[in-house]
């Protein structure tokens, strides 16, 4: 079983939520877990009771990505942007606007990856176009999601880690 290592939120700025999470793997499995569809769809899902029924994405400044995701009772969620920025396993930037926007404006994606002793820390930083923005997303309870996908995520790599048969089964 991986070793969970704990969420921290900060709130640097008024349009700021940063997001910390260790992860016990090397960054270069972790940046494909960020950017290869068939890791994405199985570690990328919130609360129980989701899945993702798309996943596009290509890691290329320039390109759009499209997420929708689809609970039990068939509510579905979807969002997309451009990717901004691209240094392979070590930095991706993105916009990001949910289809049923439940807050203001286009937000920015920082995802930034530094590994040390084989263990990945991954700092994601939201900002959004103002100070309301950000409290909506901190009120939803998107944190929470992401730490149950992190959860997932820890799975999956552990599994990735332990070789291609434990791997299949994650």
């Amino acid at each position: 079983m991986p070793t969970a290592h704990p969420l921290t939120l900060t709130t640097p700025s008024d349009r700021e939520i940063v997001m910390t999470r260790v992860f016990d793997a090397p960054r270069a499995m972790v940046w494909e877990a960020l950017t290869k569809p068939e890791y994405l769809r199985r570690w990328l899902l919130g609360p129980p009771g989701w899945t993702m029924t798309v996943c596009e994405i290509e890691p290329r400044v320039g390109s759009s990505y499209r997420y929708e995701w689809r609970k039990d009772d068939g509510t579905v969620m979807g969002m997309g942007g451009v990717i901004r920025e691209v240094v392979p396993n070590q930095r991706l930037a993105a916009t990001e606007r949910f289809d049923q926007s439940w807050y203001p404006g286009e937000g920015e994606v920082f995802q930034e990856l530094a590994e040390r002793d084989g263990k990945t820390t991954l700092t994601t930083t939201l900002r959004y176009e103002s100070k309301e923005a950000r409290d909506a997303v901190a009120r939803s309870g998107a944190t929470s999601g992401m730490e149950m996908g992190y959860a997932r995520l820890d799975e999956l790599l552990a599994a990735r880690l332990a070789g291609p048969t434990k791997e299949r089964s994650a």
